[in-house]
């Protein structure tokens, strides 16, 4: 049941194919004029960016520090859960300007619910900044969708077990973030 569930997905990443393309030239752009690709999210969401981040150096022999990825909770929330981390609208900011963040920059917020204050916080700063956006979530018509530059939605509907975004929506965003990263690096 749970592989005739995940069998979804891919179509429904296809489905979002031309928005995903479209991110991916701004992720492009941004990295030709010597820019960084931040991802930022919380959970799942945030390990997937920091996975897909730390992949690049390895897979495409780009130098560390060119795609990163930070999660809510700092790096202990790789590994454990830090309850309420993600409630912050004032983390993501802060750990951005740590790297000093430019509007040379692009960010990325990943977010299921496309709600989640730390990711809502962090890209409303950098659209205050000048900072190129892009949001990837699998609810539908949120607010922050229509602010941000490019916004990818992925609805993969209910999950197997309800409430746990590291199934269907992970796979998507997982799906999403290879697209993006893979095409503009090769």
């Amino acid at each position: 049941n749970i592989n005739t569930e995940d069998k979804k997905v891919a179509d429904i990443v296809q489905d979002s194919i031309t928005k995903i393309s479209s991110l991916s030239e701004l992720v492009f752009s941004k990295l030709k004029l010597g820019g960084r690709l931040f991802y930022i999210g919380s959970g799942t969401s945030g390990r997937l960016g920091i996975l897909d981040a730390s992949e690049c150096p390895p897979t495409f022999g780009v130098e560390e520090n060119i795609v990163i990825g930070l999660i809510a909770g700092g790096d202990t929330a790789i590994r454990s859960a830090i309850e309420f981390a993600e409630d912050c609208k004032k983390s993501a900011w802060k750990d951005l300007q740590a790297y000093k963040i430019s509007n040379n920059d692009i960010v990325i917020g990943i977010t299921a619910s496309g709600t989640t204050p730390y990711v809502l916080g962090g890209l409303l700063k950098c659209m205050e900044n000048n900072i190129s956006t892009g949001l990837i979530t699998s609810n539908p018509n949120t607010s922050l969708c229509n602010q941000v530059d490019y916004c990818i939605e992925l609805i993969v509907g209910p999950e197997f077990i309800t409430g746990s975004t590291r199934m269907k929506a992970g796979t998507a965003q997982k799906m999403t973030l290879n697209m993006i990263t893979t095409s503009v690096m090769i």
